[in-house]
């Protein structure tokens, strides 16, 4: 059954995760440079796989008995707010340009940009995670694909904007204190429950 609250959580906790990251900010490379609706294709279809493979992951650790499973999210949590804290700006990458503008190579060249640079990433981690916490994988993915897309929007129509009110700084240490409520609840979890 899919639940709204779940998947509000599971939006916003990603939504920060993912606007710090340097894949927003490739995302609004190539939104500046090609047409936005053939990019937010392929970076949607992109995140979509991301946020599958993530569900996948956390549907084989809810396998694991309760305990270990809150102790192993916590810890997750904890070290994915350790990454958000400790990580240094390592500024733009650069994006390689398609000679061909069309539809096809646009959103391929943001479809792989995303694949290759969002596995193992993160926000993919997390996703993980929360498909694990919450044993709901409709409402972790409707929630992870609908923050994931938002960023991506956000980076490609108007990203320098938003910076420019809301320092990137600030946006990383809210994720990261989210992160670590998270991770301390899940350690609590297994250790009272």
């Amino acid at each position: 059954m899919f639940s709204i609250t779940v998947a509000a959580v599971v939006f916003g906790v990603v939504f920060l995760a993912e606007l710090p990251d340097k894949t927003a900010l490739a995302g609004l490379m190539l939104g500046t440079r090609y047409r936005a609706s053939y990019v937010f294709v392929g970076v949607a279809a992109a995140f979509a796989i991301h946020v599958g493979l993530a569900i996948a992951a956390g549907s084989v650790l809810t396998l694991l008995p309760h305990r270990l499973l809150e102790a192993i999210v916590g810890a997750l949590f904890l070290g994915g707010a350790a990454v958000l804290l400790l990580k240094k700006d390592d500024g733009e990458e650069e994006v390689r340009k398609p000679a061909d503008q069309s539809f096809w190579k646009v959103s391929g060249a943001g479809f792989m940009l995303i694949l290759v640079a969002e596995f193992g990433d993160l926000t993919q981690i997390m996703t993980a995670n929360l498909a694990a916490r919450y044993d709901d994988p409709l409402s972790v993915g409707v929630g992870a694909v609908l923050a994931l897309w938002s960023v991506a929007g956000l980076g490609i129509l108007g990203g320098r904007t938003l910076m420019r009110y809301v320092p990137l700084r600030l946006i990383t240490k809210i994720a990261a204190l989210v992160m670590l409520a998270l991770g301390a609840f899940s350690l609590y979890e297994a250790i009272v429950a």
